[in-house]
Protein backbone atom coordinates (compact mmCIF):
# COMPACT_ATOMS: atom_id res chain seq x y z
CA UNK A 1 0.00 0.00 0.00
CA UNK A 2 1.13 3.50 -1.17
CA UNK A 3 2.04 5.75 2.33
CA UNK A 4 2.60 9.16 3.26
CA UNK A 5 4.76 9.89 5.66
CA UNK A 6 7.04 13.07 6.47
CA UNK A 7 7.18 13.84 2.79
CA UNK A 8 4.54 15.07 0.76
CA UNK A 9 3.53 13.11 -2.91
CA UNK A 10 5.94 15.76 -4.78
CA UNK A 11 9.29 15.48 -2.80
CA UNK A 12 8.50 18.70 -0.70
CA UNK A 13 7.56 18.99 2.75
CA UNK A 14 4.61 19.96 3.59
CA UNK A 15 5.71 23.11 5.66
CA UNK A 16 7.51 24.10 2.23
CA UNK A 17 4.48 23.22 -0.24
CA UNK A 18 2.52 25.80 1.54
CA UNK A 19 4.62 28.53 1.30
CA UNK A 20 5.10 27.87 -1.98
CA UNK A 21 1.50 27.76 -2.49
CA UNK A 22 0.60 31.07 -0.48
CA UNK A 23 3.39 32.75 -2.15
CA UNK A 24 1.74 31.54 -5.73
CA UNK A 25 -1.82 32.65 -4.99
CA UNK A 26 -0.65 36.10 -3.35
CA UNK A 27 0.94 36.88 -6.85
CA UNK A 28 -2.11 35.32 -8.58
CA UNK A 29 -4.43 37.37 -7.12
CA UNK A 30 -3.00 40.37 -7.70
CA UNK A 31 -2.12 39.76 -11.08
CA UNK A 32 -5.71 38.95 -11.79
CA UNK A 33 -8.60 41.70 -13.47
CA UNK A 34 -11.71 41.52 -12.00
CA UNK A 35 -13.17 39.26 -15.29
CA UNK A 36 -10.49 36.38 -14.40
CA UNK A 37 -11.11 36.46 -10.63
CA UNK A 38 -15.18 36.17 -11.53
CA UNK A 39 -13.87 33.30 -14.02
CA UNK A 40 -12.03 31.54 -11.27
CA UNK A 41 -15.15 31.93 -9.11
CA UNK A 42 -17.37 30.10 -11.52
CA UNK A 43 -14.82 27.73 -12.04
CA UNK A 44 -14.56 26.34 -8.69
CA UNK A 45 -17.96 24.26 -8.87
CA UNK A 46 -17.15 22.79 -11.75
CA UNK A 47 -13.57 21.86 -10.25
CA UNK A 48 -15.03 20.41 -6.77
CA UNK A 49 -17.38 18.45 -9.51
CA UNK A 50 -14.45 17.23 -11.63
CA UNK A 51 -11.89 16.17 -8.46
CA UNK A 52 -14.81 14.65 -6.68
CA UNK A 53 -15.75 11.85 -9.28
CA UNK A 54 -12.16 11.86 -10.65
CA UNK A 55 -11.02 10.15 -7.12
CA UNK A 56 -14.43 8.33 -6.63
CA UNK A 57 -13.47 6.79 -9.95
CA UNK A 58 -10.35 5.11 -8.80
CA UNK A 59 -11.43 4.02 -5.40
CA UNK A 60 -14.87 2.59 -6.91
CA UNK A 61 -12.49 0.37 -9.58
CA UNK A 62 -9.95 -0.79 -6.62
CA UNK A 63 -13.37 -1.91 -4.34
CA UNK A 64 -14.98 -3.92 -7.47
CA UNK A 65 -11.04 -5.25 -8.03
CA UNK A 66 -11.10 -6.83 -5.10
CA UNK A 67 -9.47 -4.30 -2.47
CA UNK A 68 -11.40 -2.96 -0.20
CA UNK A 69 -8.88 0.20 1.20
CA UNK A 70 -10.30 3.34 -0.30
CA UNK A 71 -13.38 1.83 1.18
CA UNK A 72 -12.07 1.01 4.51
CA UNK A 73 -10.18 4.79 4.46
CA UNK A 74 -13.89 6.78 3.29
CA UNK A 75 -12.33 7.26 0.00
CA UNK A 76 -15.68 5.69 -1.90
CA UNK A 77 -17.32 8.78 -1.76
CA UNK A 78 -18.45 12.13 -4.20
CA UNK A 79 -17.92 13.78 -1.17
CA UNK A 80 -14.64 16.54 -2.37
CA UNK A 81 -13.68 17.25 1.45
CA UNK A 82 -12.47 13.74 1.31
CA UNK A 83 -10.35 14.17 -2.14
CA UNK A 84 -8.94 17.66 -1.82
CA UNK A 85 -5.60 18.01 -2.35
CA UNK A 86 -3.96 21.56 -1.68
CA UNK A 87 -1.41 21.73 -4.44
CA UNK A 88 -4.05 20.23 -6.83
CA UNK A 89 -7.15 21.97 -6.14
CA UNK A 90 -5.15 25.77 -6.56
CA UNK A 91 -3.70 24.74 -10.09
CA UNK A 92 -7.09 23.08 -10.97
CA UNK A 93 -8.74 26.44 -10.48
CA UNK A 94 -6.10 28.87 -11.75
CA UNK A 95 -4.92 26.70 -14.75
CA UNK A 96 -7.03 24.15 -15.67
CA UNK A 97 -4.71 21.34 -14.49
CA UNK A 98 -4.40 19.42 -11.08
CA UNK A 99 -5.56 16.43 -9.45
CA UNK A 100 -7.19 15.52 -5.72
CA UNK A 101 -5.69 13.69 -3.10
CA UNK A 102 -4.20 10.32 -4.22
CA UNK A 103 -6.55 7.12 -3.56
CA UNK A 104 -4.32 4.76 -1.71
CA UNK A 105 -5.06 1.03 -2.93
CA UNK A 106 -2.98 -2.48 -1.62
CA UNK A 107 -2.72 -4.02 -4.93
CA UNK A 108 -2.18 -7.15 -2.76
CA UNK A 109 -5.92 -7.24 -3.06
CA UNK A 110 -6.87 -8.01 -6.41
CA UNK A 111 -8.45 -10.66 -7.18
CA UNK A 112 -9.89 -10.51 -10.67
CA UNK A 113 -6.64 -9.26 -12.13
CA UNK A 114 -3.15 -9.36 -11.87
CA UNK A 115 -0.98 -6.20 -9.76
CA UNK A 116 -0.01 -4.29 -12.44
CA UNK A 117 -3.31 -4.44 -14.83
CA UNK A 118 -5.32 -3.66 -11.76
CA UNK A 119 -3.19 -0.76 -11.01
CA UNK A 120 -3.68 0.68 -14.53
CA UNK A 121 -7.49 -0.09 -14.44
CA UNK A 122 -8.09 2.35 -11.46
CA UNK A 123 -5.37 4.81 -12.48
CA UNK A 124 -7.28 4.77 -16.11
CA UNK A 125 -11.03 5.16 -14.30
CA UNK A 126 -10.38 8.52 -13.16
CA UNK A 127 -9.46 10.10 -16.18
CA UNK A 128 -12.26 8.02 -18.24
CA UNK A 129 -14.64 9.34 -15.28
CA UNK A 130 -13.41 13.04 -16.49
CA UNK A 131 -14.43 12.44 -19.93
CA UNK A 132 -17.80 10.54 -19.45
CA UNK A 133 -18.95 13.79 -17.07
CA UNK A 134 -17.48 16.07 -19.52
CA UNK A 135 -20.04 14.43 -22.37
CA UNK A 136 -22.80 14.62 -19.85
CA UNK A 137 -22.78 18.11 -19.13
CA UNK A 138 -21.98 18.96 -22.85
CA UNK A 139 -25.20 17.35 -23.71
CA UNK A 140 -26.83 18.69 -20.20
CA UNK A 141 -25.48 22.68 -22.15
CA UNK A 142 -27.07 21.76 -25.03
CA UNK A 143 -30.08 20.95 -23.84
CA UNK A 144 -30.64 23.93 -21.85
CA UNK A 145 -28.94 26.00 -25.56
CA UNK A 146 -31.26 24.57 -27.62
CA UNK A 147 -34.49 24.09 -25.82
CA UNK A 148 -34.79 26.55 -22.82
CA UNK A 149 -35.45 29.37 -24.54
CA UNK A 150 -38.34 27.76 -25.68
CA UNK A 151 -40.06 27.86 -22.78
CA UNK A 152 -42.35 30.93 -21.26
CA UNK A 153 -40.00 31.33 -18.13
CA UNK A 154 -37.36 33.17 -20.26
CA UNK A 155 -39.40 35.58 -20.96
CA UNK A 156 -38.09 37.11 -17.35
CA UNK A 157 -34.98 39.34 -17.27
CA UNK A 158 -33.85 37.93 -13.93
CA UNK A 159 -34.33 34.11 -15.16
CA UNK A 160 -32.12 35.15 -18.38
CA UNK A 161 -29.66 35.75 -16.46
CA UNK A 162 -29.54 32.83 -14.10
CA UNK A 163 -29.71 30.64 -16.85
CA UNK A 164 -26.61 32.32 -18.24
CA UNK A 165 -24.87 31.73 -14.93
CA UNK A 166 -25.84 28.09 -14.83
CA UNK A 167 -24.29 27.93 -18.81
CA UNK A 168 -21.04 29.65 -17.47
CA UNK A 169 -20.59 27.64 -14.76
CA UNK A 170 -21.17 23.98 -17.41
CA UNK A 171 -18.91 25.67 -19.15
CA UNK A 172 -15.99 26.46 -16.72
CA UNK A 173 -17.35 22.23 -15.36
CA UNK A 174 -16.71 21.25 -18.80
CA UNK A 175 -13.33 22.28 -19.44
CA UNK A 176 -11.99 21.60 -16.22
CA UNK A 177 -12.62 18.15 -16.49
CA UNK A 178 -11.52 17.41 -20.00
CA UNK A 179 -8.62 19.29 -18.54
CA UNK A 180 -8.22 17.26 -15.52
CA UNK A 181 -8.56 14.14 -17.83
CA UNK A 182 -6.07 15.07 -20.32
CA UNK A 183 -3.73 16.03 -17.40
CA UNK A 184 -3.45 13.21 -15.06
CA UNK A 185 -2.33 10.71 -18.48
CA UNK A 186 0.50 12.66 -18.48
CA UNK A 187 3.00 9.98 -17.72
CA UNK A 188 5.04 11.48 -15.03
CA UNK A 189 4.88 10.27 -11.69
CA UNK A 190 2.92 10.57 -9.47
CA UNK A 191 -0.19 10.85 -12.31
CA UNK A 192 -2.22 8.62 -13.60
CA UNK A 193 -0.26 8.62 -16.53
CA UNK A 194 2.42 6.68 -14.89
CA UNK A 195 0.88 4.21 -14.24
CA UNK A 196 0.03 3.54 -17.37
CA UNK A 197 2.46 4.25 -19.80
CA UNK A 198 6.03 4.09 -17.54
CA UNK A 199 5.73 0.42 -17.83
CA UNK A 200 5.79 0.05 -21.15
CA UNK A 201 9.60 2.00 -20.96
CA UNK A 202 12.50 0.18 -21.26
CA UNK A 203 13.75 -0.59 -17.72
CA UNK A 204 17.07 1.93 -17.94
CA UNK A 205 14.13 4.86 -18.61
CA UNK A 206 12.05 4.14 -15.84
CA UNK A 207 15.24 3.56 -13.52
CA UNK A 208 16.28 7.08 -14.53
CA UNK A 209 12.68 8.41 -13.55
CA UNK A 210 12.93 7.06 -10.54
CA UNK A 211 16.30 8.41 -9.35
CA UNK A 212 15.38 12.13 -10.23
CA UNK A 213 11.83 12.29 -9.05
CA UNK A 214 12.84 14.74 -6.74
CA UNK A 215 14.01 17.21 -9.57
CA UNK A 216 11.20 15.96 -12.14
CA UNK A 217 8.63 17.10 -9.22
CA UNK A 218 10.12 20.86 -9.25
CA UNK A 219 10.07 21.20 -12.74
CA UNK A 220 6.72 19.68 -13.03
CA UNK A 221 5.32 22.14 -10.10
CA UNK A 222 6.96 24.88 -11.90
CA UNK A 223 5.10 24.20 -15.30
CA UNK A 224 1.96 23.75 -13.51
CA UNK A 225 1.94 26.71 -11.83
CA UNK A 226 3.49 29.09 -13.85
CA UNK A 227 0.59 28.40 -16.66
CA UNK A 228 3.11 26.79 -19.21
CA UNK A 229 1.94 22.89 -18.78
CA UNK A 230 -1.33 24.44 -19.77
CA UNK A 231 -0.58 25.68 -22.97
CA UNK A 232 1.06 22.61 -23.65
CA UNK A 233 -1.97 20.67 -22.76
CA UNK A 234 -4.78 23.23 -24.32
CA UNK A 235 -4.39 21.85 -28.23
CA UNK A 236 -5.87 18.53 -26.79
CA UNK A 237 -8.12 19.78 -24.88
CA UNK A 238 -9.57 21.42 -27.72
CA UNK A 239 -9.59 18.58 -29.71
CA UNK A 240 -11.28 16.39 -27.01
CA UNK A 241 -14.07 19.11 -26.42
CA UNK A 242 -14.35 19.31 -30.49
CA UNK A 243 -14.83 15.20 -30.64
CA UNK A 244 -17.07 15.47 -27.79
CA UNK A 245 -19.53 18.83 -28.95
CA UNK A 246 -19.75 16.47 -32.11
CA UNK A 247 -21.21 13.73 -30.60
CA UNK A 248 -23.72 15.63 -28.50
CA UNK A 249 -24.34 17.60 -32.20
CA UNK A 250 -25.04 14.61 -33.50
CA UNK A 251 -27.71 13.22 -30.64
CA UNK A 252 -29.34 16.38 -30.34
CA UNK A 253 -29.74 16.41 -34.31
CA UNK A 254 -32.07 13.43 -33.98
CA UNK A 255 -34.55 15.62 -31.88
CA UNK A 256 -34.11 19.44 -33.78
Amino acid sequence: MRKENKMYRYGFDKKTLYIIIGVLIAITLINLGTNSLIGLLFSIPGVLLAMSFHEFAHAYAAVKLGDPTPRNQGRLTLDPLKHIDPVGIFTLIVAHIGWGKPVQINPNNFTKVSKSKGEAIVALAGPLMNFLLSFVLILIYYAIMIFLPETPIMTSNFAIEIVNIIITILYYAIVVNIGLGVFNLIPIPPLDGSKIFLKLLPYKAQRWIDENLYMISIIFLILCLTRILGYITSPIIEIIMNGLEFLAYKIFSIFI
